[in-house]
């Protein structure tokens, strides 16, 4: 089943348009769409239909839930090509790109279900406090309630995934708000969950105006957490908006690679610098931004990051062979360019790439920079990498460590000591040595310090937190 053959199914368009089955209109291709703008009274019977379904769908068992996750799973890999099609056109994601996000998405669901089958409590031996014998107390993980997800254009199906695998694990209903930019991965994804049992209204999706449509969910408090993956700037409000509610924030970073004279492996690892710094446009939350590389290295370290930025092909989406593509939006690619003329404006220099090409921004590798340019202090969320000398007797985990971000940060060294210094010092949610801090496994923790974030995702560790834990103690003297 190709894209079109699923929403041809899906979408009756000669029929009056219904919001209980279909939350968007149709006009001709992903390209050309217009999303159902969900009023308040829309969201009051979404949040209504919601509860009722988490009350039925918590006493469902674990079994049940592991049965449910790993047949979306099943089905997602067998519907994949259709699946990253729609991810290629309406992210405007390289092919080759899109169809690594639906493997990925296949294993986070398959790992969902795993640990749905292992979340379990554990005993407490109460006598070991005064007056505690003849006491016996366990622990249980039960369910929030609704969980409120908002996911961003950039991996429209995995980012969704990342809430509503661990979400149906521990047994609660989820309603997700997709980027009004991609929303067409969130329908088949509920496609794919009914047609593996899911229960009717466990998984619902919103859509409209972001702060408009999660103003007017925050009023009830059948709502027990809010998920969100987006800007730091929007996190915040969020974050002053929900009250006492469980809160996960997976917001930005400018994401460092610090590379240190020691290495012996120039092009391998400047393929991997590369790679982290311009797939899929730059436009993911850790793509490597910033590459500090020892004095001793920096010229011959710089000539393969060159040779291998400008060999990257601009192409077409679907085509096998593209690289990069569009950006997202014409405002992105506005913002990326104008941010790299006032750098270069301010003494910047722009060793490669930094052109405009029809929708996109070409590849830019930016030298003679300063801390207070905003390619330097703001995330860029585009094609850009900023190198900077770093001295060999420089202290780099203080240099690291003044970025106002500290999700994932990257160290290339061979020496066993300074790996370990540095993993230690360093104050970021992540510390991956010897890899680019735009790496990044599903059932890992990830969670960002400072403004780069709140909670923690990852499988196993969103599960406990869309779960609440209680104890039981029977006193049997």
């Amino acid at each position: 089943m190709n894209y079109m053959e699923l929403l041809d199914k899906e979408i009756a368009k000669d029929k009056e348009f219904n919001l209980d089955t279909y939350p968007y209109e149709y006009f001709g291709d992903l390209n050309t769409f217009q999303i159902y703008d969900f009023d308040k009274e829309s969201l009051t019977e979404v949040v209504q239909r919601s509860q009722k379904a988490f009350e039925r769908f918590r006493r469902h068992s674990s079994y049940d839930r592991t049965d449910i996750l790993l047949k979306a799973a099943g089905l997602l890999e067998t519907h994949s090509d259709t699946m990253a099609e729609i991810i290629s056109l309406e992210a405007k994601k390289p092919i080759k790109a899109a169809r690594q996000e639906v493997s990925r998405c296949v294993q986070t669901l398959k790992l969902s279900g795993i640990e749905a089958s292992k979340l379990e409590g554990e005993s407490i031996n109460l006598d070991v406090a005064p007056n505690g014998s003849n006491r016996e107390a366990f622990t249980k993980y039960e369910p929030l309630g609704i969980v409120y997800a908002m996911t961003p254009f950039n991996f429209p199906l995995n980012l969704a995934l990342h809430k509503i695998g661990p979400a149906i694990a521990v047994g609660n209903s989820v309603i997700i708000k997709p980027s009004e930019k991609t929303p067409f991965s969130s329908f088949f994804i509920r496609y794919i969950f009914e047609e593996s049992g899911l229960p009717e209204d466990v998984l619902q999706i919103v859509t409209g105006d972001g702060e408009r449509v999660t103003d007017h969910l925050l009023e009830f408090d059948e709502i027990k957490k809010l998920s969100f993956t987006g800007s730091a700037r929007v996190g915040k409000i969020i974050k002053s908006k929900v009250g006492l509610r469980e809160l996960t924030l997976e917001l930005g970073s400018t994401s460092p690679v610090y590379i240190t004279k020691d290495i012996d492996d120039f092009e391998g690892i400047a393929k991997k610098v590369v790679n982290g710094a311009f797939s899929y446009n730059g436009q993911v939350c850790i793509s490597t931004q910033k590459a500090y590389i020892d004095e001793a290295i920096y010229d011959e370290f710089i000539s393969h990051l060159k040779t291998q930025t400008e060999a990257l092909k601009y192409g077409d989406v679907l085509d096998e062979a593209t690289d990069f593509s569009d950006l997202i939006d014409g405002q992105s690619q506005e913002r990326i360019a104008e941010w790299l003329e006032e750098a270069v404006q301010d003494g910047a220099e722009i060793i490669t790439g930094g052109e405009r090409i029809n929708g996109s921004v070409t590849p830019a590798i930016v030298a003679n920079t300063s801390d207070d340019m905003k390619i330097c202090t703001n995330e860029i969320f585009g094609p850009v990498l900023v190198v900077e000398k770093a001295a060999s007797t420089m202290e780099m985990s203080e240099k690291l460590n003044a970025s106002e971000f500290g999700l994932n940060v990257g160290v290339f060294t061979n020496d066993l000591k300074r790996a370990l210094k540095l993993g230690n010092a360093l104050d970021y949610g992540q510390v991956l040595i010897n890899d680019v801090p735009t790496l990044r496994f599903d059932h890992m923790p990830y969670n960002g310090r400072k403004n780069s974030g709140y909670g923690t995702e990852g499988i196993k560790y969103a599960i406990r937190e869309m779960a609440k834990l209680k104890m039981i103690s029977l006193n049997y003297e």
